[in-house]
């Protein structure tokens, strides 16, 4: 599906602000800061991308992603039925030497039991470590090491 056809699909406006937005998401396989978009397109300010992100949060496009690097970061919902709310929940790594956030899709998040009567509106778990790429140039510690 193009980028038209997904904003139509959730009850957005395809502007070509949104349209560009949506393009990033969906080109980039890893999850995108702010800061990724402003270096990713440069005809758009930083306001612009953000009230774009925000509707696209609203409208169930897009998860917000608190990986714990201080910067909010936003992956494309990937679920066809992410309409009412998001059903493709699942982990994220974080790399604590390149920064890098990447999702582990095929990863349920383990059930977990919450208080009686509480409503959840979100989970957010993230394993944090060093990824492949960089472990050749880090040293590992092993946990019983630590």
């Amino acid at each position: 599906m193009d980028a038209e056809s997904i904003l139509i699909s959730h009850n957005v406006r395809p502007t070509t602000n949104r349209i560009i937005v949506m393009r990033a998401l969906m080109m980039h396989d890893k999850l995108m800061s702010i800061k990724d978009f402003e270096e990713k397109i440069i005809t758009l300010d930083r306001s612009s991308i953000f009230r774009t992100l925000r509707l696209f949060v609203k409208h169930h496009l897009i998860h917000e992603v608190e990986d714990g690097s201080g910067a909010l970061k936003y992956e494309l919902c990937r679920a066809e039925h992410c309409t009412d709310h998001h059903d493709d929940l699942h982990p994220h790594f974080f790399c604590e030497s390149c920064k890098r956030t990447v999702c582990l899709s095929d990863m349920p998040i383990p059930k977990v039991s919450f208080v009686d009567g509480s409503i959840v509106h979100s989970v957010n778990f993230v394993l944090k470590g060093i990824c492949g790429e960089c472990a050749g140039n880090v040293p590992v510690v092993g946990v019983d090491e630590l």
